[in-house]
């Protein structure tokens, strides 16, 4: 069992001293709430601050793609995407109350992580080779971030224009085969005149532009997370009402392994068994995308990231209340991660050839979310999850 080391066990005991009701139902106050919400805060700046870096690296892949093509070249850049998309995925826990990256009226998540998409929106797919934004410079003579911008989402929630999964199909193409990912070739990108595929310089002046957006837009959620300064969101996060703190906390990792996990990204897939309903379609990567959303969750119940940020976490709260039940949702979340890290990949093919690994990890998610909605009513918060 996890936990309880010298410094969790202070925190414990500076937790069980504000609980005075035998039912363990003594309402939260700031003062064990605060530990709670710094880690949380810190949690957040460093995974964010982990995908920046990531994002930069890919960001400079795509730069020496475009400006010299070839196999290798493209290989490091869809490497590079696989790597940020490790930090990205655990960071999918902060979302669903209205913080920076899902903020209705400007978050970024839509230019960031939008799907599913459909391809021709972009560039071209099989039997369309003149389909897409790439590929109409009469419609749009000047590809650019803010184009992107305008574009994305545009008639359409499937008219995905940017983020990662643009990102995805401009480096690995359409995927076609049923034992690997898509397989585009570095000659489109190549301008030399022997390229394929029409508009090369297009579609490297596309991918240019996704790179920077993509790279502009995780650099604000690392501002607005940034422990440096005294007016961003991060200051108001832990300034907030205790119940209201834990409340957000709950809501995101409850949000995310119920309704989006368990349903839109995994039971979606497996009852349609079409590979358009996975995450990430196109380089086969959707199986890390799952592992990694539930490490994501795993973080922030246990105020830990990376095993190099360690400190209190939702756990210490529910345990200074309720061991048992603590430990019951530490087991389900471990449950859950072994559960889709059974899945075989790809992904695509396990929805229809091993249905019963993928529905166990449905299974497990959905245990796991009913827990944390138990754990909310421990503290009297209604999730009033899908």
């Amino acid at each position: 069992m996890i936990r309880f080391g010298p410094l969790a066990a202070l925190f414990a005991l500076a937790l069980g001293a504000c609980t005075t009701d035998s039912d363990g139902s003594a309402p939260l106050d700031a003062a064990e709430v605060a530990p709670i919400a710094e880690q949380y805060a810190l949690v957040v700046a460093a995974n964010y601050a982990d995908v920046q870096t990531s994002a930069a690296t890919l960001q400079t892949s795509i730069v020496e793609l475009v400006a010299d093509p070839s196999e290798a070249n493209l290989e490091a850049a869809r490497e590079a995407w696989l790597a940020s998309r490790e930090f990205y995925g655990q960071t999918e826990a902060f979302r669903f109350y209205d913080g920076p990256i899902d903020e209705p009226h400007a978050g970024p998540e839509g230019q960031l992580n939008a799907w599913p998409m459909d391809e021709a929106y972009v560039d071209y797919v099989e039997g369309m080779p003149d389909a897409g934004i790439i590929n109409d410079p009469a419609s749009y003579p000047v590809i650019d971030a803010a184009l992107l911008i305008e574009l994305n989402e545009q008639g359409g929630e499937t008219n995905i224009a940017a983020g990662y999964h643009a990102i995805e199909f401009l480096l690995w193409g359409q995927d076609l085969s049923a034992s690997g990912p898509g397989a585009r070739p570095w000659t489109d990108f190549d301008t030399s005149g022997a390229g394929t595929a029409n508009n090369q310089d297009r579609r490297g002046a596309y991918l240019l532009a996704a790179a920077e957006l993509l790279v502009a837009d995780i650099d604000g959620l690392v501002a607005a997370w940034d422990p440096d300064q005294a007016d961003n969101y991060r200051a108001q996060f832990v300034a907030e009402a205790p119940n209201e703190i834990v409340r957000k906390m709950l809501l995101g990792i409850g949000s995310l392994s119920g309704a989006e996990l368990a349903g839109e990204r995994i039971e979606v897939a497996l009852a349609t068994q079409d590979q358009e309903d996975e995450h990430s379609c196109f380089s086969d990567n959707t199986h890390r995308d799952i592992i990694v959303d539930i490490v994501g969750i795993q973080n922030v119940y246990l105020g830990d990231y990376a095993s190099t940020h360690v400190g209190p976490g939702l756990y210490d709260l529910v345990a200074a209340r309720d061991q048992a039940l603590a430990d019951r949702l530490t087991d389900d979340i471990q449950a859950s991660l072994d559960a889709a890290m059974a899945i075989p990949a790809p992904f695509d093919q396990a929805i229809i050839n091993d249905r019963d690994a993928v529905q166990a990890t449905v299974d497990a998610l959905r245990r796991q979310t009913d827990t944390i909605v138990e754990v909310a009513a421990l503290f009297e918060i209604n999730l009033a999850l899908d």
